[in-house]
């Protein structure tokens, strides 16, 4: 990338541009230009942004954008390339962490998980053990043998023992 930002930086001072004019002439920042002639890729949140101000730069500074673009990108595949699949993970989660914060957390925004409802089942399985006691006790009345009555019993001490011998 250094090397495109110093050809760039060439083209416009044989332009005879000042870095000022090209700033106020594009409307972009003149930290962003001077990044850009200095290869400071760092300097830029958003990569797709840096490619639109430079293919404007290039279009301002009269070379073909599309091979300007082009050699960017060569240099995007280069530098990415580079990175282990390690630190992209752990970008990866790092931004997501970020967005998990970033979150507004109100009682319309929140997403609720299901819990599973245990009541019905325990309610299910005490009407079957309640119906079980019920049925129990209406077979074991219906199986009971009647009383038996001690009426035929003669109770020894209301008969005298003449009744009895006779």
């Amino acid at each position: 990338m250094k090397e495109l930002g110093e050809y760039l930086k060439r083209i416009r001072m044989g332009n005879g541009v000042s870095l000022t004019e090209a700033c106020e002439d594009l409307e972009i920042s003149t930290s962003h230009l001077e990044n850009i002639e200095s290869g400071n890729v760092r300097a830029f949140k958003d990569v797709y942004e840096l490619r639109e101000i430079i293919k404007s730069y290039a279009k301002y500074l009269g070379l073909e954008p599309e091979k300007v673009v082009d050699e960017f990108n060569d240099f995007l595949f280069q530098h990415t390339s580079k990175i282990s699949l390690d630190d992209i993970r752990n970008a990866q989660k790092k931004k997501e962490q970020e967005e998990s914060v970033k979150k507004v957390k109100s009682p319309y925004t929140l997403e609720y998980k299901e819990k599973f409802n245990f009541w019905p089942i325990i309610y299910f399985f005490i009407g079957i053990i309640l119906l079980i006691v019920i049925i129990y006790i209406i077979i074991s009345s219906f199986n009971k043998a009647p009383k038996r009555t001690n009426e035929l019993k003669v109770k020894i001490k209301d008969v005298s023992y003449y009744e009895f011998a006779n």
